[in-house]
């Protein structure tokens, strides 16, 4: 109940698109085209990755990156500090932080992150 889990998702701007989930009812083609039927995706479109960490007693600020590859030092620079300042208002001294390991835990387990099952999707 002391444990705040943290991960990090890269989202792509232009949004995601199902189309099992997403219909459009109209007459004809061209109709359903100007409702929205039409959905272009650029070849290389623009990606935002995100920092976000969750407890049992809520989510922390959400940690947003500058375009392109975040090192080590941005990370202890950006999340670190968001994430103690957190958990030490959350839970006081004694908390753990949970980072996402992929040396120490398998990835993707949502029974390991909540954020993989709960929070991402």
């Amino acid at each position: 109940m002391r444990i705040l889990f943290s991960d990090e998702k890269i989202f792509d701007l232009d949004g995601m698109y199902n189309s099992q989930n997403q219909r459009i009812w109209a007459a004809s083609r061209d109709e359903a085209d100007e409702k929205g039927g039409i959905k272009v995706k650029q070849k290389f479109p623009q990606k935002v990755m995100v920092w976000l960490g969750v407890c049992s007693k809520g989510v922390t600020p959400l940690v947003i990156f500058d375009p392109g590859t975040v090192d080590h030092s941005e990370y202890i620079q950006k999340v670190l500090p968001v994430a103690l300042k957190y958990g030490n208002k959350t839970f006081g001294k004694h908390w753990t932080f949970q980072q996402d390991d992929k040396d120490h835990w398998p990835p993707n387990s949502p029974d390991l992150n909540p954020l993989h099952d709960c929070i991402w999707d």
